[in-house]
């Protein structure tokens, strides 16, 4: 059929018409009003004593405008509340921000341009609050801007006293029941930043690292290899600033090794499975395998240190592959988890010879001094000119890097505090299991990450943070940390903020008359600060069990899969740990944001896309939209053309409305409305189809399934609505008689259509659907937010009715196929210049027959002769120029035209109406 724009044949003043375009301009006009009216106290209100769900708003970090990814994870997050408050639950929001941490100390650093080290603590400490602070106000905009309803006005904010004391007091309960300690244990530092990471702050990017293989020689067989002189065991590494702090060779027991005898490299223990790719890099000719044994039987033999006058003793550890290397591992028990373990059961020293920016100690003797990067390059000319390096070559894989600072990151034995992991990993496990996963497949993921976590490291050398809250005593050094001293910082801190740390000395902040175990009463605090996961895995104490809006534990976390390593578990480990439990009934992830190629977008590929941008030139519910059109549990792409080609969407859905509105000028629902019965064959089989929509987008939105409902709604209003009902109603509408039953019908079923329509759309398209509501006529609420849900009517439900207008509509299409043949074949223009004859088959002419009298008005057509059943299969067509003249009036073809005095221009129809 012809392209129709309905908003341009209403035929109504233009004084009339409604939901003209101009999202940008006119969004901001309905922020205004929700904030003046306080829309989200309203619909609070409007819930109060209703059953609670509870979305559990993930912080965001306080350091730069809004990107792509915050608006994705905000618009899901409104979605969803707004639904569940329209469904009747009270559904509260309440949003927060992550403001300590290292990326915010980088950031005042680099573009306060404040030196650190030349300012007071407590100084350093109020620029930080200030540029979080800053960015938090910017961004409590954007997301406003956004559509996204919440208690903007009390947020939660991690650097806030109140939430300062509850964390104070979450640390408290965990170190009480011992899982707090201090360990000297490798660690990933960033030597840029000086200061030890989490594994959720690191990101693997490519690296090129050398590659070397070196020769450590046999001192002391213990009996256990024949002739041992000239015996060398050959490690691999990518890492030869580790090798000063090599202690021992790791071997897997069960493989099996080989004696390999060389010409110039003397006999060279390796791995069965890797020599010959070994040798083959060494270029080695003329070598034989003189001896075999299982890794076991090698356990204890003493090498020499390569550059060193030390020991490097044989051990036995699983963690050794044979993916790549020689199946010797090069041991440095500072360096490496594995390398820990390892040193634990052999009681090794945690030897690690460098200092917090990543320089040699002088423990490393001669590289004392070096940078690490240029360590790799020393170390590796020492081994050559000890006769050690039997190759030296260069590979390009991922290496952990800093989230913040992007630079690569050392494993580094230092003293830190740690949560221990493995004191309440069982109960965490359990916990998994009650949770509902969304996808189901972050279950294993999470639990794999728990099952294999290592303890975690919760301090951090920094400044701007929750501080540790341990003491030392000043005579034996020994720490102080019990119920007495946790509620004394928990309360200081809730008066004065943990500012008070760094402003008071330590017994200004400790109970009077503390002492301590050796008799003295003097202390020192403990100068480093909580990993900022402690800051935000707290949150379900400092936020849910505080605020009287909210409940603990929440009914949904809905984060970035990323925060299957971050938030989502930092919050069940605390959870757990302090209230034996998980903090979350589910959890529901999204992807990332990618280019419409799939691209990671990224401002050195030009490919990045700004929420401000896509809001400034379309509005913020062409975003929304996006967001709600494709599975936002895999990675979402967006670009200029996607954004196209949803503007498109959003003006076929904007017009069919509009269409809608316009025809219910005059319609006043509660003087107007027919009853059920009254209703037009056609307008009750749109009740019906209306129904099934309400249905199916409900139900997705209970499955989280944003994208079947903007596909189902699309749909709806293109095809169901525009290209047909309302084409048909076209006829009716603007020919029969303003008050005529057939009119009220349609004007009827189309207010139930656009009352239900505006609210199945309102939780993703919540500026048009607030307009749209302003349109309507009769009694409602003042806002669509303080709507209920549309329920499925059954009484609207007829699916015999439904069968045989579906068949209808099948022969329908047959039907438009052929006049749009007839059309570019020139032999009609619009479809009302045509006539047809239609020649069925039997079942053709069962599923016509009954709508014999109407089917030129359902196939929008000046005439149609429906002839008794043929012997052809199916249904012909036979399209010809309709006989008569053009109705002004309705544009029908009508051999009756002129027969009116009166009304000469007009078909008899028409004449009849005037």
């Amino acid at each position: 059929m012809e392209e129709k724009d309905y908003g341009k044949t209403l035929n109504l003043p233009k004084t009339d018409f409604p939901m003209r375009a101009g999202l940008p301009k006119r969004e901001p006009e309905f922020l205004e009003q929700w904030e003046k009216t306080d829309i989200y106290q309203k619909v609070r209100n409007s819930r109060q004593g209703k059953e609670k769900y509870v979305l559990h708003d993930g912080p965001p970090y306080a350091n730069g405008d809004i990107h792509m990814g915050h608006a994705l994870n905000k618009v899901l997050k409104d979605i969803i509340v707004k639904h569940k408050s329209m469904s009747g639950f009270d559904s509260p929001y309440v949003p927060g921000w992550d403001t300590h941490g290292l990326p915010i100390e980088h950031q005042v650093v680099k573009k306060g341009k404040v030196k650190r080290n030349e300012v007071t603590p407590l100084e350093f400490r109020r620029h930080c609050r200030d540029y979080a602070l800053r960015f938090l106000d910017i961004q409590r905009e954007q997301f406003k801007r956004l559509g996204v309803r919440g208690d903007w006005d009390n947020p939660y904010v991690t650097l806030k006293p109140e939430f300062e004391a509850r964390q104070i007091e979450v640390f408290g309960e965990m170190a009480n029941k011992g899982y707090i300690y201090k360990g000297l244990k490798p660690v990933h530092w960033c030597p840029q930043c000086e200061t030890a990471l989490a594994e959720a702050e690191i990101e693997y990017a490519e690296h090129k690292s050398p590659s070397i293989y070196v020769r450590f020689n046999v001192t002391d067989a213990k009996g256990k290899i024949a002739d041992p002189e000239n015996v060398w065991f050959v490690i691999w590494t990518t890492t030869p600033w580790t090798i000063p702090a090599n202690l021992a060779i790791s071997l897997h027991p069960d493989f099996t090794y080989v004696r390999v005898r060389t010409p110039k490299h003397g006999d060279l223990i390796l791995a069965e499975e890797l020599f010959g790719d070994v040798m083959e890099t060494f270029e080695i000719t003329g070598y034989e395998v003189v001896a075999k044994y299982k890794g076991k039987e090698l356990e204890g033999i003493v090498c020499k240190h390569p550059l060193y006058d030390r020991e490097s003793v044989v051990v036995l550890g699983e963690h050794v592959t044979l993916e790549a290397g020689t199946g010797c591992v090069h041991t440095a028990p500072g360096h490496g988890q594995e390398d820990y373990e390892v040193g634990l059961r052999y009681g090794l020293d945690i030897f690690a010879p460098m200092d917090h920016a990543g320089r040699f100690t002088q423990e490393a003797g001669p590289f004392a001094g070096l940078h690490y990067n240029e360590g790799n390059k020393r170390v590796s000319q020492a081994l050559e000119e000890e006769g050690a390096l039997l190759s030296l070559s260069f590979l390009k894989h991922p290496y952990p890097h800093c989230w913040r600072c992007k630079e690569p990151v050392l494993f580094r034995a230092t003293e830190q505090w740690f949560a221990s992991v493995e004191g309440f990993r069982k109960q965490a496990l359990e916990a998994i299991k009650d949770v509902k996963w969304i996808p189901a497949w972050g279950e294993e993921r999470i639990h794999n990450m728990i099952v294999d976590r290592h303890d975690w490291c919760i301090s951090r050398q920094r400044v701007w943070g929750v501080p540790i809250p341990i003491f030392y005593c000043t005579s034996c050094n020994k720490e102080l940390i019990n119920k007495e001293t946790i509620k004394a910082v928990s309360e200081l801190f809730a008066k004065e903020g943990s500012d008070a740390w760094f402003a008071r000395e330590a017994n200004e902040i400790l109970p009077a008359g503390t002492t301590c175990g050796c008799g003295h009463n003097e202390f020192r605090k403990e100068s480093d600060i909580m990993d900022v996961w402690f800051d935000s895995g707290s949150t379900h104490v400092a936020v849910l069990e505080t605020n009287p809006d909210l409940t603990s534990p929440a009914d949904l976390y809905l984060e970035g899969s990323d925060q299957y390593r971050g938030w989502f578990q930092s919050s069940l480990l605390t959870s757990v740990a302090t209230r034996d439990r998980a903090p979350y009934k589910s959890t529901l992830t999204h992807g990332w944001v990618v280019d419409g190629e799939g691209k990671k977008m990224s401002k050195s590929l030009g490919n990045v896309v700004a929420p401000e941008h896509i809001i400034k030139q379309y509005g913020a519910d062409i975003l929304r939209l996006w967001v709600s059109s494709t599975d936002f549990r895999s990675d979402v792409r967006v670009s200029q053309d996607i954004l196209k080609q949803l503007a498109e969407v959003y003006r076929k859905i904007r017009n069919t409305i509009r269409y809608m509105l316009g025809n219910c000028h005059d319609f006043n629902p509660q003087a107007h409305a027919l009853s059920y019965d009254a209703l037009d064959e056609l307008d009750r089989y749109a009740l019906h189809r209306l129904q099934v929509l309400v249905e199916r987008v409900s139900g997705a939105y209970d499955d989280f399934e944003f994208h079947v409902v903007f596909h189902a709604i699309h749909n709806f209003c293109v095809i169901e609505m525009s290209n047909f009902y309302m084409d048909v109603l076209k006829d009716r509408l603007y020919t029969s008689p303003a008050a005529s039953p057939g009119r009220r019908s349609a004007q009827t079923v189309m207010h139930e259509i656009l009352v239900t329509l505006t609210k199945l759309i309102a939780p993703v398209l919540t500026f048009t659907s607030e307009e749209v509501w302003g349109y309507l006529p009769g009694e409602k609420e003042e806002s669509v937010q303080l709507s209920n849900w549309p329920q499925s009517r059954p009484e609207y439900k007829d699916e015999e009715l439904a069968n045989r207008w579906q068949k209808l509509l099948d022969y329908r299409d047959v039907v438009t196929r052929r006049l749009e043949e007839a059309r570019k074949e020139k032999l009609i223009g619009a479809s009302l210049s045509a006539a047809l004859d239609l020649y069925p088959d039997e079942e053709a002419f069962a599923a016509l027959a009954p709508f014999k009298d109407r089917l030129p008005e359902i196939f929008i057509v000046s005439a149609c002769t429906l002839h008794e059943p043929t012997g052809n299969k199916g249904l012909d067509v036979k399209v010809s120029t309709a006989a008569g003249e053009k109705c002004e009036r309705c544009w029908m073809i009508h051999p009756g035209v002129g027969d009116s005095a009166e009304h000469p221009t007009l078909c008899p129809r028409c004449s009849g109406v005037l």
